[in-house]
């Protein structure tokens, strides 16, 4: 039996095209990549087409500079029947001064498309150690409060017209 591939890791120069008006990496940049990698990770683990259902806790803890290398730290947390949750940690590094900051975390969930576009069932997640277990029940929490959060936000939603704008 072939080893699951759950993780990946990505790096990438931060240019000056990705600046905002303060000379910053851009949060949407950082969004893009960030999905990009969920992407790239949720797809070799399941070995199928992944469509971005959610994205949770994003936290900008640090501001990113440009000119600086970003490492982006992705692994398949929990898989349902056809949604993964993915984590991905970013540390930025400073190639002047070797100093490395984990600056952005967030989990998005990841779901397998088949070729009709609906839903298709991904492998069981093999969880092998410690630390996936605790990523598996820290996911398992998460899938929980996105649930409650989604019913609360249903009771709350307010069908808008565009006269009311």
């Amino acid at each position: 039996m072939n080893k699951q591939e759950k993780s990946l890791t990505m790096t990438v120069l931060m240019t000056p095209d990705m600046a905002n008006f303060s000379g910053h990496v851009h949060g949407g940049s950082l969004l893009k990549l960030l999905d990009q990698v969920a992407y790239a990770c949720a797809a070799k683990y399941c070995k199928q087409y992944v469509v971005t259902a959610a994205l949770d806790q994003v936290f900008f803890k640090q501001q990113v500079n440009v000119g600086e290398l970003v490492t982006f730290y992705a692994h398949v947390n929990y898989v349902g029947h056809s949604s993964m949750e993915v984590g991905v940690k970013v540390v930025a590094e400073d190639l002047r001064t070797d100093s490395k900051r984990h600056t952005t975390s967030c989990y998005f969930t990841m779901v397998a498309m088949d070729d009709e576009g609906k839903p298709t069932k991904v492998p069981r997640l093999d969880v092998e150690n410690e630390i996936e277990q605790q990523y598996y029940a820290e996911a398992l929490l998460r899938k929980q409060m996105r649930q409650e959060n989604l019913h609360k936000n249903r009771i709350l939603a307010i069908e808008l017209s565009e006269d009311k704008f």
